[in-house]
């Protein structure tokens, strides 16, 4: 069985206007302090900072099946919230601010190079996103993995929209974030490698570029994890519920898997260009899954529902090994029914016209302490 683990970007807000707080070296001392429990053997997760003072990061450990990330994604935001509460602080699952902030860095040599190098762009970035790790066996296979998920990035990334308010204004997207990502010269959908020595290549010329500074800075979909034996999938928004996170990824797990056996079988990737997945990610990042998306093989569109059922007839197999197709499919028929992160922000903002109601209703969805519609 494949092991997966998450990684959850989530903003530091203050519990009375709801506005983004430069707070995270504080909750990194103060979990210094108060070390979690080690649940488990082996590697365990933990609480990390991010680029900017106003977001926190969590790591689950790896583990084998949903239940046990069930309990890892709902410990590690009880361990950030617990954290945060000192300061006056609360934690949101939002993939950016409704609210206009001024995001400050922190500070480091490296992300001082990013402040000076990327200028505007790395100046009013405030983003959080969900990664998804899943084992691969080698880089050989991690590549053709990442070669043959691509074109349903976009499908993801509908699926997890999370961000249609940014600097106090209504986008007019479902996923704002990936419009933000998209800014980065290392970040995006990316062609077909063949081989993990093409790949491999390709990150190092990137590196010799001098555009960005290193193999960390490459924000593919989908890349080779630097630190794990991994497939990173790297498209989504941080979803604003446990059970949404799950969802998202039990589809990556079983998406890795359904790759990984095609490739041994000898089936080859689907040939779509990069550029009708760069229409595909704009075309899900505007309309999430209230509306239409383009075909991962064709690029023409269709419902959006069409395709989220088509990605999962495509990886059926895959989720009933792994005994992940029933709760992939409640919560995919929860999400049709109830609406995804940037429809249920959107629904609350018309129910009371106040975004400060938008992040409330977040950080108490995040907590657990309300269900996520």
């Amino acid at each position: 069985m494949r092991t997966m683990g998450v990684e959850e970007e989530m903003l530091l807000v203050d519990i009375r206007n709801g506005r983004p707080r430069s707070v995270s070296g504080r909750l990194l001392i103060r979990a210094a302090q108060h070390p979690a429990p080690v649940a488990g053997v082996g590697v365990h997760g933990a609480l990390e900072g991010e680029f900017k003072q106003q977001q926190i990061e969590t790591h689950t450990r790896p583990v084998s099946d949903l239940d046990t990330l069930r309990r890892e994604v709902r410990r590690w935001r009880t361990e950030a919230i617990d954290a945060a509460r000192e300061s006056g602080s609360s934690v949101a699952a939002l993939a950016t601010s409704p609210l206009r902030v001024k995001p400050t860095p922190v500070a480091s040599p490296r992300y001082a190079w990013m402040q000076e190098r990327y200028a505007l762009t790395a100046r009013e970035h405030l983003t959080c996103g969900l990664h998804v790790h899943v084992s691969v066996e080698s880089d050989e296979e991690g590549v053709a993995v990442i070669d043959r998920i691509r074109v349903w990035m976009s499908t993801l990334l509908a699926l997890s929209a999370n961000s249609p308010y940014w600097k106090g204004d209504d986008s007019g997207f479902a996923s704002y974030r990936a419009r933000a990502m998209a800014k980065w010269p290392a970040a995006g959908p990316t062609d077909l490698f063949g081989s993990a020595a093409v790949y491999h290549q390709l990150v190092r010329d990137m590196t010799l570029s001098s555009v960005i500074l290193d193999a960390g800075m490459v924000y593919f979909d989908a890349r080779l994890s630097h630190h794990y034996p991994t497939v990173e999938i790297r498209v989504a928004d941080v979803c604003p519920s446990v059970e949404e996170t799950v969802v998202i990824a039990g589809l990556c797990r079983a998406l890795v898997e359904t790759a990984a056996s095609e490739w041994a079988a000898g089936e080859p990737p689907p040939p779509v260009p990069t550029l009708l997945l760069r229409l595909g990610a704009w075309q899900a990042s505007r309309e999430g899954i209230d509306g239409v998306l383009l075909d991962p093989f064709t690029s023409r569109p269709v419902p959006a529902w069409d395709v989220v059922d088509r990605l999962v007839d495509h990886v059926r197999p895959a989720l009933k090994a792994a005994g992940d197709l029933e709760a992939v499919e409640d919560g995919l028929e929860r999400l049709r029914r109830e609406g995804n992160g940037a429809i249920r922000q959107r629904r609350m903002y018309e129910r009371t016209g106040q975004l400060v109601d938008v992040v409330a209703h977040a950080v108490r969805v995040t907590a657990g302490l309300e269900d996520a519609p």
